[in-house]
């Protein structure tokens, strides 16, 4: 199950980042780089670096949010014409959708996680970032 989560979720990481590049809409492109840390998130998740996976949705996924909001106020971008063809794009966009939370249920389900459970250690084996927590503190 490890092999397939890991395999599906290099792929997402390898087209969104080639998206990246050949998107012609700069919104896009962002939104295509948000797309490619979530996946590399997830890929850190399965190797066990939750924290790693922490810090880059926190540090890099805000920082993209700012720099979206930064393209968009520096753009002029017709916002009017963009709500015309809205419905163009909205089965693209729930395919999206699916891919991400089907990413996240397959994490979770490589973790033996579901929604109703919640993550029980070992007693006496601290989580990765406890570790780092005590090593800080």
């Amino acid at each position: 199950m490890e092999v397939i989560a890991f395999s599906i979720l290099s792929a997402v990481v390898l087209i969104s980042a080639l998206c990246v590049i050949l998107a012609k809409n700069p919104v896009h492109s962002v939104l295509f780089l948000i797309l490619a840390f979530f996946t590399s998130s997830g890929l850190l998740i399965l190797i066990g670096a939750e924290f790693l996976a922490m810090l880059l949705v926190v540090v890099y996924v805000g920082a993209v949010a700012v720099l979206f909001l930064f393209v968009v106020m520096m753009l002029e971008i017709d916002f009017v014409e963009l709500k015309k063809s809205f419905l163009d794009y909205a089965p693209l966009g729930a395919i999206v959708a699916f891919v991400f939370f089907a990413e996240v249920a397959l994490v979770a389900s490589t973790l033996g996680l579901s929604t109703s459970e919640t993550f029980d250690p070992k007693p006496g084996a601290p989580t990765n970032v406890e570790a780092i927590g005590a090593v800080m503190y």
